[in-house]
């Protein structure tokens, strides 16, 4: 479980961020980036370095209000971030000592959603339905049979 549900709230994220449309889901993950590189600042596990981090973050942040490149590699940041925090053992939820690493994994998710170019997964769901849906073939209108389950042709075996 420890693995698994870091993927589902990626793919979670990644599912509600569908809903919303562009330019404001991009820029929404922009500010979600930027939050990230902030998101160890009150721990301050890894000393001075949370501040470069977080301005080397913010810069990707606002590159990426025009690039979905830009906010996977945001992303990518996070993750490298999430692990050294991890093997430090200054994890970003100080009373949950995997968390950084539940990031480290959760992370990688929501980047190559965004380095995909943020797709909606809504309508990855809805053309993937579709496509299982029988075609619609001789003798039917619009997808539905014109000719009664009685009369369709039987398929035999050949003994």
């Amino acid at each position: 479980m420890q693995y698994v549900a870091p993927i589902a709230i990626g793919i979670l994220y990644a599912l509600l961020m569908s809903l919303v449309r562009e330019p404001h889901q991009r820029h929404r993950n922009a500010v979600m980036v930027a939050g990230a590189g902030a998101a160890y600042l009150s721990g301050g596990g890894m000393g001075g370095w949370e501040f470069p981090f977080t301005a080397l973050l913010a810069y990707v942040a606002f590159r990426g209000l025009e690039s979905w490149t830009w906010l996977g590699v945001g992303w990518l940041l996070h993750t490298a971030w999430d692990i050294v925090h991890h093997v430090k053992g200054a994890p970003i939820i100080p009373f949950a000592h995997t968390s950084s690493l539940g990031c480290a994994i959760c992370d990688p998710v929501i980047a190559l959603w965004c380095l995909r170019g943020g797709p909606s997964l809504i309508d990855f769901v809805r053309e993937r339905r579709r496509a299982g849906q029988p075609r619609p073939g001789p003798g039917s209108r619009d997808g539905v049979s014109l000719r009664s389950p009685l009369t369709r042709p039987r398929v035999t075996m050949a003994r």
